[in-house]
């Protein structure tokens, strides 16, 4: 079947070209606008104004010039058919991540969202829903309850990534979730431990003092110091790789995967803790778990977050820090290097972040102030300065243009 040309018009229901009446005059909408679209469908829609027919068929073909028309048919999509291709494109992702996906579009966005068609969903209806998410929730589900504004963001990076995903795909023109105004992110109060403090936290650990030791002095996340095995400690180096990354996810348990940022790095081991890292890997095989949970059947299994914080949260309570989260260890390692005079490349190595910015952002503020020493040494220039002037010397070189 050969392919229509693309061509649009308005066509007159109620007058031939003659001027008599057609069989339908005066019956239903008068002016019908058409087109036929570079895919040589045709598509058509009737008003009772032919002016209004005439706007809507030129904002179908500018589409078509600039390159912004989407297919109508595929504009009925409802949000869910989307979000299902959608989800199934992150396949690459981390299984923490999808499932993390996974879980805000079935709790919180789809009981909203889900039978909508791509088309019907507004700025303003969005916006609506998103403020209303810390109070009401999303769903029944949480209907008692809000969303704190952290998990409301990520309810709406869903969404617009789902609409962006159906904007590329030319489902629709726009996004409507841009521009929406979201929540204040509050920033949790972080805690810094002392030398004196972190040596007896771990102390306090009992079998759990080596990891507390390598988690607030190496600066590992919890779930890299679990995946960590005997090759990946080098005692006479006093290295250790980090190269994978032990993660609980909703549906699956325990799932081993890269590190944060998706990248191998090497941190050091402090003197103290050589020997300690010794006796933990005495007589292990190279595979074997530097820091291995219950035994299941005869094989080691990777020791979970609830095992460790039975020792953990006890001991924290014992030094004084009741409250304290083993991820707040990394905090502690971010602040002692600081004092050790550490840099911010130096900081970001160490703890694995992305880039120095995320790094910044986060410990910025543990750097000392250096503006008094700016300041100080800008004093000393100027008393140079204008000792300088006042010799004779100085005067008679500005009197010469030097």
């Amino acid at each position: 079947m050969a392919k229509r040309n693309r061509r649009a018009g308005v066509e007159d229901r109620w007058r031939r070209a003659d001027g008599q009446p057609t069989a339908r005059a005066g019956t239903g909408l008068r002016w019908l606008g058409r087109y036929v679209a570079d895919d040589g469908k045709e598509r058509t829609k009737s008003f009772g104004r032919k002016v209004d027919a005439q706007n809507w068929l030129d904002g179908q073909v500018s589409g078509q010039v600039t390159g912004t028309w989407t297919d109508p048919d595929l504009a009925a999509q409802t949000f869910e058919a989307v979000a299902e291709t959608w989800i199934a494109t992150k396949a690459h992702r981390k299984p923490k991540t999808v499932a993390g996906y996974r879980s805000l579009l079935d709790t919180v966005i789809l009981p909203r969202w889900g039978d909508v068609a791509l088309r019907d969903i507004t700025f303003d209806e969005l916006q609506v829903w998103t403020s209303g998410l810390s109070a009401a929730g999303g769903s029944t589900r949480f209907a008692k309850r809000g969303l704190s504004a952290s998990r409301v963001i990520q309810a709406h990076q869903v969404v617009s990534a789902v609409l962006k995903f159906a904007v590329r795909s030319r489902f629709v023109a726009v996004n409507p979730a841009e521009g929406i105004e979201l929540p204040d992110k509050s920033e949790a109060e972080q805690r810094y431990l002392t030398h004196e403090t972190a040596h007896r936290l771990a102390v306090a650990c009992g079998r759990y003092r080596t990891l507390t030791f390598v988690l607030t002095f190496c600066g590992l996340r919890f779930g890299e110091a679990v995946g960590l095995r005997v090759k990946d400690v080098d005692l006479a180096k006093r290295r250790i790789t980090v190269r994978r990354s032990v993660t609980y996810v909703t549906g699956q348990g325990l799932v081993e995967g890269v590190p944060k940022n998706k990248t191998t790095r090497r941190v050091p081991i402090p003197k103290f803790l050589a020997p300690l890292l010794k006796t933990e890997l005495a007589d292990r095989a190279d595979d074997a778990l530097v820091f291995p949970g219950r035994v299941v059947e005869g094989r080691e299994t990777w020791l979970t977050e609830g095992q460790y914080r039975t020792a953990f949260d006890k001991a924290a309570v014992t030094v004084g820090e009741k409250g304290l989260t083993p991820h707040q260890l990394r905090h502690t390692c971010a602040s002692l290097a600081i004092q050790a005079g550490a840099n911010v490349k130096v900081l970001q190595t160490l703890l694995g972040h992305k880039t120095a910015t995320l790094t910044l952002d986060r410990y910025g503020h543990l750097f000392p102030d250096d503006l008094d020493k700016v300041s100080d040494a800008f004093d000393a220039a100027a008393k140079s300065a204008a000792d300088w002037l006042r010799t004779g010397r100085g005067l008679r070189a500005v009197a010469d243009g030097e």
